[in-house]
């Protein structure tokens, strides 16, 4: 068999199988890929997509798993999150892994055969955000399933090699996919930093939260408070993380009511209070609860997604008590230490994935995500076509 080509290598003539031309018009127009893709009046639907070919900084990548994320369901349900709205079509999905079958001219970091973890974001690398080496709150980030720009819920994309990174074998696509909500919590923990031997609370037993556990696990924090409302996500908490405490949110309480209970778990004495909360739901109660949890002068870290406005905050007990209510947005630089935790065991997420889909029911798999009866945690989808071949060697 030939060896490898680049999809974008300008040599060759028409007549070459291994030439831009020839994959271009041949090759590429000949092979489906499949999309989940939201539209402005929230519905959401499977389309054949055009295969893009990569520019010289550009890599062709087959995506062999996507995650399900709170934000994709969001975009369907509510058409919005924040300032970040879906004007028109958008191919869904930023949470993926995936292989290599062709690199721009340009492309040093990787080859094609590499199995890679897929960083969504592409910032300009131009304001002097980027340039402070906090490209994660660049204004002008290209973020992929964010409207828009096309996300990673097909078969193929194209995508800034930068922001590609090899991950070993003995790593699986469904964990390179889990590098991406990973990284949500190990920005959040370098901004909040959990103690070895200090308590913690996380409020939500979502998959950000049951990361955020496991995290606080490994970090060596003690003892460990993990909340949600639902029984049975408490009891996977427990599995999932053993020696955890757990709450169950009781709704019908006020938020200092349920403050007042979970403080109990950790002891008698503001001494004992967590001194870190992070909170993974972004529901205001949940939020203000955790103002009232937290010892004072210590730090909630609002990792979830919320309300535009939250009306409730309870500002002057924040104030007195000298707590900081501080946020989170997204990550930066994290994907090599989340592949290096992953890959040597530091932590293991392999149970947050309770369901696959294969590509083709990816609009299946977005509604029984949505779907809190179903019980899912993540919701993977999974695309085992091998097609590596036929994109890399230019072959029909």
């Amino acid at each position: 068999m030939s060896p490898p080509v680049l999809i974008n290598s300008p040599t060759g003539s028409d007549a070459d199988s291994h030439s831009e031309y020839y994959i271009r018009k041949n090759v590429l127009p000949s092979m489906d890929n499949p999309a989940l893709i939201v539209t402005k009046d929230h519905t959401i639907k499977m389309e054949q997509m055009p295969i893009p070919v990569p520019k010289a900084d550009e890599v062709l990548l087959h995506v062999k798993c996507s995650g399900i994320c709170g934000s994709d369901i969001h975009f369907w349900k509510a058409g919005a999150i924040g300032e970040l709205k879906v004007l028109g079509d958008c191919i869904l999905g930023h949470e993926s892994a995936g292989i290599v079958l062709g690199v721009g001219e340009d492309v040093r970091n990787v080859a094609v055969g590499d199995r890679v973890a897929i960083e969504p974001g592409v910032p300009c690398n131009k304001c002097f955000l980027c340039q402070d080496g906090k490209y994660n709150l660049c204004e002008d980030v290209a973020f992929i399933g964010v409207y828009p720009y096309h996300g990673s819920l097909r078969r193929y994309m194209v995508h800034k090699a930068r922001y590609v990174f090899r991950i070993p074998e003995n790593m699986t696509y469904a964990q390179g996919a889990l590098v991406e909500p990973l990284s949500v919590v190990m920005h959040a923990v370098e901004r909040a930093p959990l103690k070895f031997g200090k308590s913690c609370l996380i409020s939500g037993c979502g998959p950000i939260g049951l990361i955020a556990l496991a995290v606080a696990k490994a970090s060596g924090a003690s003892p460990i408070v993990i909340t949600d409302v639902v029984a049975e996500r408490l009891e996977f908490a427990k599995k999932f993380v053993p020696g955890c405490l757990t709450y169950c949110i009781n709704v019908n309480n006020r938020p200092e009511e349920n403050a007042k209970e979970i403080r109990k778990l950790y002891g008698p004495n503001e001494y004992d209070a967590p001194p870190t909360v992070l909170e993974c739901t972004g529901i205001e109660a949940s939020v203000v609860t955790a103002c009232f949890t937290v010892q004072r002068a210590g730090q909630v870290m609002v990792i979830g997604v919320g309300r535009a406005v939250m009306n409730n905050i309870p500002f002057m007990h924040l104030s007195l008590a000298e707590i900081d209510l501080t946020f989170t947005n997204r990550y930066h630089d994290t994907w090599p230490r989340g592949i290096q935790s992953l890959s040597q065991g530091l932590l293991n997420l392999d149970k947050l994935v309770t369901h696959t889909f294969p590509l083709e029911q990816a609009e299946h798999a977005l509604k029984f995500s949505a779907d809190i009866r179903n019980g899912s945690i993540k919701v993977h989808i999974l695309d085992e076509v091998d097609t590596e071949d036929k994109v890399a060697m230019g072959i029909e």
